[in-house]
C-alpha cells in the first residue's frame, strides 16, 4: 500500500508547502492521537525539534492536534533526535516526536515518530495514520482533552545517557576535541558530553539562530571541522548534523574519516575485547574494502538498501548490533535503539583510548577502493532493466574485476536518472569500467 506522507524517514518538505504547513501539522497530531488513544487510559507524547525557525510553528500545531484528541504533551524544546528516542524510552512515554529535517537546509522540515521503546515506528503503523488523516476529526469533550507542559531536564537527562555509553575505565582527558554542532539540536549537548568525559571541547556550529543549521558547518560540510583542528591543534574533530544522528570524524592530521571505516572500527574495539560480533550490516554503497576487512577477521558482513532504516531492520531481523552507511549513520544497538552521532563518536574514541593507538593506525589493514558514480538521464520511455547492451557491459565488467571489485547500478527515488557505481582498487579502471556501462545507457 503506498503512502502519500510518510517517506523512508518521516515526512520532509519545504516550509509553507503542503504537508509542512500548521493546518497539516494540526491535522498529523490530531490523527497521530486518535491512534494513540486506543483504550481508557490517556497517552503521553514527547515532542524534541532542533534549531529551524520553523519548529516553533510546527510543535505548537503538533501540541494543539495531540490536545484535541485527548493526549497528553511533554515539550523538551530542541533536542537531538536520538536524545527524543531515548527519553521516550526512558520516561515510559507511549510515542516520541522529532520535529526536524536532519541535514537538510533550515528552509525544510519535518516529522519522525519513534514508538515507547525508543524504535522507529512500522510501514503499517504509518499506514494507520495516514488512514485516519483521511477521516472527519473527533474532538474530545472538554474535560478529556489533553495537556502540555515543559521537561526542564531534557538536556542533561540525555548528557547522562551518553556519557553511559563510554566506557566507565576510561576518559578523555589529555585530549583537546573540536566539537561541531551544525548550528542544529545538539550545540547545547554535545560540547558538555565531551567536556565532562575530561577533554579539552573548542566549539564550532555551536550558535544557533533559527537559519543557520547544516550552513557551512557540521557532518554534511566538514571542511570547517578540519579547518578548526588544524587551526587549534586539536587531536579529534567531531562533526554533527542538524539532528545530531550522524557522524563524521577527523584526526590530528585533518584527515576525514566516513561512516564505512568507522564502523570497522567500532567491530574491530569489539573484538579486540574479546566480544562476540557475529555480523555487521552495512549498504549496497558500503566501500568493498571494509567488507573485506571484516570477513578476513570472521565477521559476516551484509549489505541492506540505503538508507540507516533498512540497515536497522536487517540488523534487527538478524539479531546483530552494529552497523552503518557511509554518510556516517551508525548504529549500535547495545547502545542506543537509533543512529545516535554523539554516542558513536564516544565509541570510536573509546577504540583508540583502549588500544592507545591513533585512528590511521586502527584502520592500517582498510584501504578504501575507489569508487566511480555517473547519474544516467534516461531518455523517455526508456527502461533501463532491459538494455541489452548494458546487461552485457556489466557482465563484462564484473568478469574483468573479479574479486577485486564490484559493480552496482539502481534508479534515483526522485527522478529519471540511473546510478553507474564502479568501485576497484584501482581508480582508473573504475572510472574506465564505469564509462563503459554508462555509455550503454547513453
Amino acid at each position: 500500500m503506498s503512502r502519500a506522507y510518510f517517506g523512508t524517514d518521516g515526512i520532509r518538505g519545504t516550509v509553507g508547502q503542503a504537508p509542512i504547513t500548521p493546518d497539516f501539522m494540526l491535522r498529523l497530531g490530531h490523527a497521530v492521537g486518535r491512534v494513540l488513544r486506543s483504550g481508557e487510559t490517556k497517552p503521553t507524547v514527547l515532542i524534541g525539534k532542533d534549531t529551524r525557525i520553523s519548529g516553533y510553528m510546527i510543535e505548537s500545531a503538533l501540541e494543539a492536534g495531540f490536545a484535541s484528541a485527548g493526549v497528553d504533551v511533554l515539550l523538551t524544546g530542541p533536542l537531538p533526535t536520538p536524545g527524543v528516542a531515548y527519553l521516550t524510552r526512558a520516561l515510559r512515554l507511549n510515542l516520541g516526536v522529532v520535529i526536524s529535517a536532519s541535514h537538510n537546509p533550515f528552509g525544510d522540515n519535518g516529522i519522525k515518530f519513534f514508538s515507547a521503546r525508543g524504535e522507529k515506528l512500522s510501514d503499517a503503523w504509518e499506514q494507520q495514520v495516514e488512514a485516519t488523516l483521511e477521516e472527519p476529526p473527533q474532538w474530545v469533550d472538554s474535560a478529556r482533552l489533553g495537556k502540555a507542559r515543559r521537561i526542564d531536564d531534557a538536556r542533561g537527562r540525555y548528557i547522562e545517557f551518553c556519557k553511559g555509553t563510554f566506557g566507565s575505565e576510561l576518559s578523555l582527558k589529555g585530549l583537546k576535541i573540536v566539537v561541531d554542532a551544525a548550528h542544529g539540536a545538539a550545540y547545547h549537548v554535545a560540547p558538555d558530553v565531551f567536556h565532562e568525559l575530561g577533554a579539552e571541547v573548542i566549539a564550532i556550529g555551536c550558535s544557533p539562530n533559527g537559519t543557520n543549521i547544516n550552513a557551512g558547518f557540521g557532518a554534511t560540510a566538514p571542511a570547517a571541522l578540519v579547518a578548526a583542528v588544524r587551526q587549534h591543534g586539536a587531536h579529534y574533530g567531531v562533526a554533527l548534523d542538524g539532528d545530531a544522528d550522524r557522524l563524521q570524524l577527523v584526526d590530528a592530521a585533518g584527515r576525514l574519516y566516513n561512516g564505512d571505516e568507522l564502523l570497522y572500527v567500532m567491530v574491530a574495539d569489539r573484538l579486540v575485547q574479546g566480544q562476540p560480533v557475529p555480523g555487521a550490516v552495512g549498504t549496497l554503497m558500503t566501500n568493498m574494502a571494509v567488507e573485506l576487512a571484516l570477513r578476513e577477521r570472521g565477521v559476516e558482513f551484509v549489505r541492506a538498501k540505503v538508507g540507516d532504516r533498512y540497515v536497522l531492520e536487517e540488523l534487527a531481523a538478524r539479531g546483530w548490533q552494529l552497523g552503518g552507511e557511509g554518510s556516517g549513520h551508525l548504529l549500535a544497538l547495545d547502545k542506543h535503539t537509533t543512529g545516535d552521532g554523539i554516542v558513536s563518536a564516544l565509541l570510536v574514541l573509546q577504540a583508540a583510548s583502549r588500544t592507545g593507538r591513533s585512528l590511521a593506525e586502527l584502520l592500517a589493514d582498510v584501504a578504501l577502493f575507489p569508487q566511480t558514480l555517473i547519474n544516467v538521464r534516461l531518455k523517455p520511455g526508456s527502461d533501463w532493466k532491459t538494455n541489452a547492451a548494458l546487461a552485457q557491459a556489466q557482465a563484462d565488467v564484473t568478469r574483468e574485476l573479479g574479486n577485486g571489485g564490484r559493480v552496482l547500478i539502481r534508479p534515483s527515488g526522485t527522478e529519471p536518472v540511473v546510478r553507474v557505481m564502479v568501485e576497484a582498487r584501482d581508480a582508473a579502471q573504475a572510472r574506465r569500467c564505469a564509462e563503459r556501462m554508462a555509455d550503454t545507457l547513453r
